[in-house]
């Protein structure tokens, strides 16, 4: 080969190099813009980090890991996943099923008999596609007198589902979210491997990928190096820590780092974890009772995003906001951990996408307004009828309904008391986001003899009797 083209041939690869480092400069300072306005000493941030064609081409950290010590936000900083925690479940048992210990068919009380029995069967498959009517435990929890920012252990959310009275509707009737679900396929894992949920976790999944600084979080007192924390922002006061005390396993609680969810996406093309098989399995959506197919799979949700396919889950606890999404087609997967309450990390591990495939912003339309409760006007001097102690066998817990000011007001010791609005007849909305919608029921002669709340659609007719 003459000298002459063999230089053409290095002043190309040099150009195509040149091209492609400057392609990425623009690309990595249009996702710098974005997180501009949080990546500073005195707010909280997000570790952000996108892998593309099996190679990491974007990571970084903006903003503050913990604001009273100045910790900034590294790709090495250790975030609580929330829900995105729900795809590592999943694919520990899918992993039990594909070695024959366990069938996606079986009713849950082959590994858990506690369960109540509803009559219905409520099969692994259920769980895992949010189809199984058991009751969601957050809702439940606050309708019970409990804080957010309680210690809630694992073994109390187990105690609250064998307490459960009734299901919201019948498996595999519906999709609807339920945290719970997952939390008993945590407990499954445990029972059918022998080993901690934790443990099996730790040597199936995290090892094998080097995922060093992951694991499900088991005990909420324990010491966690580089650990973000959680904030809330108050437009008058600034910002304030999101306390969390959760050891939700299966359902939440991972503790991970954007490196290390680096090495995670990679493992959906490579298959180290699981096997290329089961991998595939997990995309696979659920099917109602009446044939329908859900968007929600196997601790994943599978969707069309401006004509492409998505597969991601986001996640959401104390101060914690988390996304991770993946384009199998074009081969990019975005991660995005924001350790404030107001930032939406799906949207913006959407717009980090768009960056990384060069396509023009998807126009953002206007946030989708919450629909106002419908007045309903009812006589003042009729509310005493409602007025007396409720108390749920379920929750073991009790609200004293009373009229003052000509407005009903409903008192538990734990929570603040609380105006009721009435929506209709016998129906009522109260101020917290637990207490949605509380309805009195009369007997056969009109006397009222108990009332139900419903935080919909998650929680559905708690019964409270009338004492």
């Amino acid at each position: 080969m003459k000298k002459n083209a063999i230089a053409l041939i290095l002043i190309s690869i040099i150009a195509l190099a040149t091209g492609s480092a400057a392609g990425q400069d623009e690309k990595a300072a249009k996702v710098d813009e974005l997180f501009a306005q949080w990546n500073k000493p005195e707010s909280p941030g997000a570790a952000v980090g996108v892998l593309k064609d099996g190679e990491v081409v974007f990571i970084k950290g903006y903003g503050c890991a913990n604001l009273e010590y100045g910790v900034p936000i590294s790709p090495a900083t250790v975030f609580d996943l929330a829900s995105v925690s729900k795809q590592f479940c999943a694919l520990a048992i899918m992993m039990l099923a594909d070695e024959n210990k366990l069938s996606l068919d079986d009713d849950i009380h082959k590994y858990i008999p506690e369960v109540p029995d509803f009559g219905r069967t409520i099969t692994i498959r259920h769980l895992l596609h949010h189809t199984s009517g058991l009751r969601d435990w957050p809702a439940t929890l606050g309708i019970g007198g409990w804080r957010m920012d309680d210690v809630i252990a694992f073994e109390q959310i187990l105690k609250m589902v064998r307490h459960q009275q009734s299901l919201n509707f019948d498996p595999g009737d519906e999709y609807t979210y339920s945290n719970t679900g997952y939390n008993l396929l945590a407990e499954t894992v445990a029972r059918v491997s022998g080993k901690s949920f934790r443990a099996y976790c730790d040597e199936k999944i995290f090892k094998p990928l080097g995922m060093d600084r992951t694991h499900f979080h088991d005990n909420h007192a324990e010491v966690v190096h580089n650990r973000a924390y959680s904030y809330h922002n108050d437009p008058n006061d600034g910002y304030f820590k999101a306390v969390e005390n959760l050891t939700a396993l299966g359902s939440s609680s991972l503790y991970s780092t954007v490196e290390d969810l680096m090495k995670w996406l990679a493992n959906y093309e490579k298959g180290t974890a699981g096997g290329p098989g089961v991998l595939e399995r997990m995309s696979e959506q659920g099917v109602l009772n009446n044939g329908e197919r859900i968007s929600y799979a196997r601790g994943l949700v599978v969707e069309d995003y401006r004509g492409m396919k998505s597969i991601s889950h986001g996640g959401s606890w104390g101060g914690f906001r988390t996304d991770l999404v993946m384009f199998p087609e074009q081969r990019l997967g975005v991660v995005v951990l924001c350790n404030l309450s107001n930032m939406r990390a799906g949207l913006l591990s959407r717009k980090v996408a768009e960056i990384f495939l060069a396509m023009e912003p998807d126009t953002e339309g206007p946030d989708r307004e919450r629909p106002e409760t419908a007045s309903y006007d009812i006589d003042p001097a009729a509310l005493n009828e409602y007025a007396g102690t409720y108390y749920s066998p379920e929750l073991d817990t009790s609200y004293a309904i009373a009229v003052e000011e000509g407005r009903l007001k409903a008192a538990h010791i734990r929570h603040r008391d609380q105006w009721l609005t009435p929506t209709g007849k016998d129906e009522f909305k109260g101020e917290e986001w637990w207490f949605d919608k509380i309805t009195f029921v009369r007997d056969s002669d009109g006397w009222i003899n108990s009332l139900t709340v419903t935080n919909m659609p998650r929680v559905r007719n708690v019964k409270f009797i009338r004492k």
